[in-house]
């Protein structure tokens, strides 16, 4: 839905549907039911999340056009889309495997131009459209720096070849598409710092000659197309994790003219860990029923001298509980953005009211999404009917951002 401050949705990465057909009918069932009660009378956007098995099935037998057709009757609009999840993302092990294939391989490249071919079909005329991704790789896939750099040089050399595909399909159409690299913890770039250096020293460095040579343009034209077509997608819940200073890096990013391109609104577990073994004990037990096996719950951890761990998943850091040093764990678990204080344990809901105020006050992008996608795994004292869910996250966000 339209607001003052962008347009507002949720990402359906939260419906379990793999394939196209079950997909669409879990958006037939739901949308209509979420649109009612948050936008009755204006047109609703929605989040896309294809699989790669849904992206090739709904370009098959009229359905592209059936869906398109359909958004029409509902008034519905598809303006971002998340292409980081390539294959099953529900009702199976996804652990790592959520950045396979990665961006060294030709089969991300080309399930993302396919996604960005989908996206120009279904975008309303006259708006900018994104697709969220992976940092790249998963750092631990890599045990040598020579390894890292090989891998580093690849994926960009693979995403300058979908900014060249973007680039063609803006100058025959007039489409603005970007694609908006997602940092996460344990990603090849985790952090605001590692996209800006990525994206100045690598992507821009890079880029410049390829596009230049490639495209018949100056390096300076060059610059402004990879800026145009490259930004970052500023999923809260993960900055959040890693103790980022979310002012200072949206600051630097507009300063450097590095685009947002969408903020994912989404909210990590957090807890502070008493010194008295038997009260931190609580606290890591009620931590615990977090850790389930389906997805990544990367835990940033910090100290008292305020230097931080990481572990790879939450079973890392519960066995490493009892150590006295560390103060406070943040971890990758997309809880409902609504609730802040879970007893023992707290969400970083405020990070969120930081950077909807932020964006609310200085725009830096036209595109806000609600991603909490764990409801299935979702501990039962915080599960509420997945419809009803959607609605109080919008709900919520609506509230902050005209409050």
């Amino acid at each position: 839905m339209k607001l003052n401050s962008g347009h507002l949705t949720f990402c359906t990465n939260i419906y379990a549907g793999e394939s196209w057909a079950a997909h669409f009918t879990l958006l037939k069932e739901s949308f209509p039911i979420i649109k009612k009660s948050l936008s009755p009378h204006e047109p609703m956007g929605i989040g896309l999340r294809l699989s790669n098995q849904a992206s090739v099935e709904i370009l098959d037998d009229g359905h592209l056009e059936e869906f398109k057709q359909w958004l029409q009757v509902v008034g519905g609009y598809v303006f971002t889309m998340n292409g980081f999840p390539y294959g099953g993302f529900h009702h199976t092990r996804v652990k790592d495997q959520v950045h396979a294939p990665d961006w060294t391989t030709k089969e991300r490249m080309a399930y993302t131009i396919r996604l960005f071919n989908i996206l120009a079909v279904l975008l309303p005329e006259g708006m900018d459209g994104g697709i969220s991704t992976s940092p790249l790789t998963y750092k631990p896939w890599f045990t040598t720096a020579e390894e890292s750099e090989q891998a580093k040089n690849i994926a960009t050399q693979n995403i300058l070849s979908v900014v060249e595909a973007l680039h063609y399909i803006y100058e025959s159409t007039g489409t603005l598409l970007h694609l908006d690299i997602e940092p996460e913890p344990d990603g090849f770039l985790e952090s605001g710092p590692e996209f800006i250096n990525w994206f100045e020293n690598d992507l821009l460095a890079k880029g410049k000659i390829y596009c230049s040579e490639k495209l018949g343009i100056t390096q300076d034209e060059a610059v402004e197309l990879l800026k145009r077509h490259v930004c970052l997608c500023y999923d809260v819940c993960h900055f959040a994790i890693g103790y980022e200073p979310h002012t200072t890096i949206i600051e630097q990013l507009r300063t450097k003219g590095i685009k947002v391109g969408k903020i994912q609104i989404s909210a990590a577990l957090k807890a502070q860990l008493p010194e008295l073994l038997e009260e931190r004990s609580k606290v890591t037990n009620e931590l615990s029923k977090f850790d389930e096996p389906t997805y990544l719950h990367q835990v940033i951890a910090k100290r008292n001298d305020s230097s931080l761990i990481r572990y790879p998943d939450l079973s890392e850091a519960l066995a490493d509980a009892p150590d006295p040093e560390v103060t406070e764990w943040r971890a990758h678990f997309h809880v409902p953005i609504f609730v802040e204080d879970m007893g023992l344990v707290k969400s970083t809901q405020s990070d969120i009211t930081e950077v909807l105020s932020l964006q609310k006050s200085s725009p830096f992008t036209n595109h806000l999404e609600v991603e909490t996608y764990t409801w299935e795994v979702l501990p039962s004292s915080l599960k509420v009917p997945l419809n009803e869910s959607i609605i109080r996250e919008l709900a919520w966000v609506k509230t902050k951002l005209s409050s």
